[in-house]
């Protein structure tokens, strides 16, 4: 006997279907970025190297940026996604993927608590990453002074960011300093085991900058014992307040050596402490944080305020900032488009009579045909800033509609480029170009996607 197909069964088929079908177009889109920041790098050191010259100064460096900060990063995401568990295995991830620093450190108590327990133990709350503070900590690594509430690079545990993060820096110097990143756990999750915590930590220490085996990118460099800094970080809560109590699981994990997302080797006993705070009376003032800022994954959205003193707070902190940049992005190239058309418009009469002796065809078919083309671009350009302004309210079908757009720019603009010396024309498609796989690198993240989805 056949049931019969009510319209709410009809309705969640449907939305089933297109889950599916945005899933596939997601990996798609998601992949294909990957790809063409290869190809691009492979563009500019083709164009760059026939041009020789003066050209190759800046040339080696372009392509380490397009390949360490784009192509690498976007691979080892695409591989991570076939290989590493998704599943809690003791380690924490990067935010490509890959596997970084290991878990060894937990906490029971409350939020109030451990910041109490971490501030009085001398530690230094992180700021987050924001534009202002990645580019202080630029500023101050390379010439040495001191900032004491440096951002620390994202890791993710249970698909999130950390919730925050303390250090502190050795002898003023931002480049050495202990640090430690902390994660709630999930309601009801037990460790391995049967143990509850309220919090997983990793504990590292940077004791220099560096180039990452990896990806290349210029980053801090860990040191490999872990297990001096976990015990580092225990003896200074410890020691600060009587209160603390510890229990060491011991044999937690398979003690080993490895390395952590970045190519730095790391070493571990495998035993796991949890640090008790719960007896610690925390003070009325301390608070969870809910500092604002520009995160740079798709949990903002649990974790700041409803309510902001400004608009562009608001903006910032309800939207990440793969959706903002990228909408910036596609309307600086639709803004590009324009420009081109200007261009085009002022020699009209010029291209008329080139188009008809091409094509051998009159001038008013000319005229027609140009015409078509003006209004075609036109519309595309108004159809790309309605998608931005749709996609800002969180609309899947507007963020896929422009990785299209940025895919059919990126297949199009890359067959006008020809072998030969660099010039205007030619700078001006691999700019074009870059823009297009950056908005492609932005609209197919997680935070991107997340943000749609949930609307």
């Amino acid at each position: 006997m056949s049931s019969v197909k009510t319209p709410k069964k009809i309705a969640a088929r449907q939305d089933r279907s297109s889950k599916t079908l945005t899933t596939l177009l997601d990996q798609s889109f998601f992949i294909f970025a990957g790809l063409a920041s290869f190809w691009l790098a492979w563009l500019v050191l083709r164009e760059g190297w026939a041009t020789g010259g003066w050209w190759l100064v800046g040339l080696f460096f372009v392509v380490w940026i397009i390949v360490a900060y784009l192509a690498l990063p976007r691979l080892h995401r695409i591989l991570s996604n076939m290989y590493v568990p998704n599943y809690f295995i003791g380690r924490t991830r990067t935010a490509d993927g890959v596997l970084s620093d290991p878990v060894n450190l937990s906490v029971r108590g409350s939020e109030e608590k451990l910041h109490k327990a971490m501030t009085e133990a001398g530690w230094v709350l992180a700021d987050d990453i924001t534009p202002r503070s990645a580019w202080r900590m630029v500023l101050t690594v390379l010439s040495g002074r001191s900032y004491p509430n440096a951002p620390v690079s994202p890791a993710f545990l249970f698909g999130r960011r950390q919730d925050f993060a303390y250090q502190q820096e050795v002898d003023g110097n931002p480049r050495r300093r202990h640090h430690v990143r902390f994660w709630r756990c999930p309601t009801g999750w037990l460790l391995p085991g049967g143990h509850r915590v309220d919090w997983l930590a990793a504990g590292t220490y940077d004791k220099s900058v560096g180039f990452s085996l990896f990806t290349f990118q210029f980053t801090h460099k860990i040191d490999e014992n872990i297990d001096i800094e976990r015990d580092y970080i225990i003896e200074s809560v410890k020691s600060n307040n009587k209160n603390v109590r510890v229990t060491i699981l011991k044999d937690f994990s398979t003690g080993y050596h490895s390395r952590n997302g970045l190519g730095d080797s790391i070493r571990t006993d495998g035993d796991l402490p949890i640090l008790g705070v719960g007896r610690i009376k925390a003070d009325d003032n301390v608070t969870a944080s809910t500092r604002l800022g520009v995160i740079m994954d798709g949990t903002i959205y649990d974790r700041h305020p409803r309510n902001h003193e400004t608009l562009l707070e608001e903006l910032w902190s309800r939207r990440p900032p793969q959706i903002l940049i990228g909408g910036g992005l596609m309307i600086l190239a639709s803004l590009f488009t324009i420009g081109q058309m200007l261009v085009d418009f002022s020699s009209w009469p010029t291209t008329l009579v080139q188009v008809a002796n091409i094509d051998g065809i009159d001038i008013n078919a000319a005229n027609t045909i140009l015409s078509m083309i003006a209004g075609f671009n036109v519309l595309l350009v108004v159809a790309e800033i309605v998608l931005v302004g749709l996609l800002l309210r969180g609309s899947s079908r507007a963020r896929i509609s422009l990785l299209s757009v940025a895919t059919l720019a990126i297949v199009t603009e890359s067959l006008s480029v020809t072998i030969g010396r660099i010039n205007a024309s030619i700078m001006l498609l691999l700019i074009s170009i870059g823009v297009h796989i950056m908005i492609m690198m932005l609209f197919s993240s997680d935070a991107a996607r997340y943000f749609t989805e949930r609307r």
